[in-house]
Parts: structure tokens; C-alpha cells; sequence
């Protein structure tokens, strides 16, 4: 079935101590527009996550939003500076054997001077936070994609339904066509009564006239396309594969069928059928942007 371009889904697991939340939003676009917000110090995931993203999706303008908490998962790494420690206690020494003072020179003594234990954050496995943060980015699009499906849905049965009203306006612009000859053959024999009185009125000029005037308004090819165009648009309906682009297109094509009908029937029991004909159109015109 298709699906909308229009959706939202949200996840969230905790996953290697990593508190992680991920939320997928879209709205309507010609091509695939993806957004990407995060904490800067995971950007080198950035790359993974769009892969994903362009994996699920065809097109819409697409934001992702990322938040990890990684407070459980800190490690702190103390690291001594051997050189630095060296400089002040062979300074310390200097001072206790000039001075003659008494005392030990401890380890406790040492660390307290500035610079000598540094605390600094472990460096992260790049790969395990990229694989972790993809794996409840799926959960979050998976969410999205069962909100988009619900409803492209209901834009399926909008679409199939007004898709229904234009095969119904056809049949009555295809009833009505042939009906429009024979009253134009009728109002020429009064015509050419009127005009000629008692003279015999030629009855192959009449035929050829209303033969001329058919051939004119004739549109037998432009129903058998509209009607194959609906067909089509049916079976798009049914597609699990994007389908937007290709209904939009064809869509266009019953527009103009519609037009070239409107234009060649100088009708105005088959006007009215094409007004009603071209709002419909332009309804299913509307619901098509919002199919990927």
C-alpha cells in the first residue's frame, strides 16, 4: 500500500549505558531532504544514520533529532605527568637539603601540585555508539513508517473513491456524446427547411454535415484514455513500491484528456460533466503531493 510523505516516529533504549532517543518527522518535498541533529561529538555517526534514513524513505523533508545521555557510561582516565613530578621533587629535595628541613616527600605531596594528574574522558568505540544509535534509529522508523502507511491508507481510499466519480463522469460524457450528433443533425434539417422551404432538402448533404460535425467531436480516443489512466492509477494504489512521482505525472495526462473533451464538445450538458470532471481531478492532484 502506499504511504504519505507525511509522518512521525519516536524511540528511545538504553543501550552499552547509553541513554539514546531518537525522533523521525517529514512533511511533504519533491526529493528526499534529510536533517540530521545531534550532540557534535557523535557527528562521526552523521553518515551511517543518513544511509539508514535513505534506506526507508524516498522522499520528504526528513528530521531526525538525536539525543544521547552518557553519563553512566563516562570513564574517567587519571594520567600522571612522570616528567613534571620528577621536576618538583628533585625541586623539593633542592629545597629540603638547603634549608635542612625536615619531612618525607610523598606521593600525596607530589600530586597535589598543579599538572601532575591530569583526568581526562575515555576516547568512545566510535563503531559501537554508530551501531547503537543506528539500531533505535530503525525502532524510531519503523514507528514512522506504520503512521505513514496509516495514512497513505486513508489517502488510498480518498483516491480510489474519486477515481470512481471520474470513471462514473466519463460513461455520462460517453452516453451523451452520440446524442449531441443526432441533435445536430436534427437543428441543421430545420435549418435548411426554414431556408428552403418547399425545395427538396438533400439528405446526403445532411449526412455528410452531421458526419463532418462527429468527426469533429469525437471522444471515443480521449474516454478510452482516461479510463486506461484510471486503471493505472488503481493499480499505483496497490504498489508497496514510491509511487508519488508516477501519479503525478499521470495525473497531469487525465487533466489534459479532460481539457481536450471540454474543448472539442460544444455541449452544454458535457461542459457541465467536464467541470465536475476537472474538481475531481484537481482533488486527486492535491492528495497525490502527499504520497511519497
Amino acid at each position: 500500500m502506499i504511504k504519505s510523505m507525511t509522518g512521525y516516529g519516536r524511540a528511545r533504549q538504553t543501550r552499552n549505558q547509553r541513554d539514546i532517543t531518537v525522533e523521525v518527522r517529514s512533511v511533504n518535498n519533491r526529493y528526499l531532504d534529510c536533517t540530521v541533529k545531534m550532540p557534535r561529538i557523535y557527528t562521526f555517526a552523521e553518515d551511517a544514520i543518513r544511509s539508514r534514513v535513505q534506506k526507508a524513505i524516498s522522499r520528504g523533508k526528513v528530521d531526525v533529532y538525536i539525543s544521547v545521555d552518557a553519563t553512566a557510561a563516562d570513564t574517567a582516565v587519571v594520567s600522571v605527568n612522570r616528567d613534571l613530578a620528577a621536576g618538583y621533587f628533585r625541586a623539593l629535595k633542592e629545597l629540603q637539603d638547603a634549608f635542612h628541613l625536615e619531612g618525607e616527600l610523598s606521593s600525596a605531596v607530589l600530586a597535589k601540585f598543579p599538572d601532575v594528574l591530569s583526568v581526562t574522558k575515555a576516547d568512545e568505540d566510535m563503531e559501537t555508539v554508530t551501531e547503537d544509535i543506528c539500531a533505535v534509529l530503525n525502532e524510531a522508523l519503523e514507528s514512522y513508517n506504520v503512521m505513514r502507511a496509516t495514512e497513505g491508507e486513508k489517502l488510498a481510499a480518498d483516491i480510489g473513491g474519486r477515481l470512481g466519480n471520474i470513471e462514473a463522469l466519463t460513461a455520462r460524457v460517453e452516453e451523451r456524446s452520440p446524442q449531441t450528433v443526432a441533435e445536430y443533425r436534427q437543428k441543421l434539417t430545420a435549418r435548411m427547411q426554414e431556408v428552403l422551404q418547399n425545395t427538396n432538402i438533400d439528405e446526403q448533404r445532411i449526412l455528410t454535415e452531421a458526419a463532418i460535425y462527429a468527426d469533429k467531436i469525437a471522444v471515443d480516443e480521449e474516454t478510452v484514455r482516461l479510463r486506461s489512466h484510471v486503471s493505472q492509477l488503481r493499480d499505483m494504489l496497490l504498489s508497496d513500491e514510491p509511487m508519488g512521482r508516477k501519479m503525478d505525472f499521470l495525473i497531469q495526462e487525465v487533466n489534459r484528456e479532460s481539457n481536450t473533451v471540454g474543448s472539442k464538445c460544444n455541449d452544454i450538458a458535457i461542459a457541465q460533466v467536464v467541470v465536475s470532471l476537472k474538481a475531481e481531478v484537481e482533488k486527486i492532484r492535491e492528495q497525490v503531493q502527499n504520497i511519497e
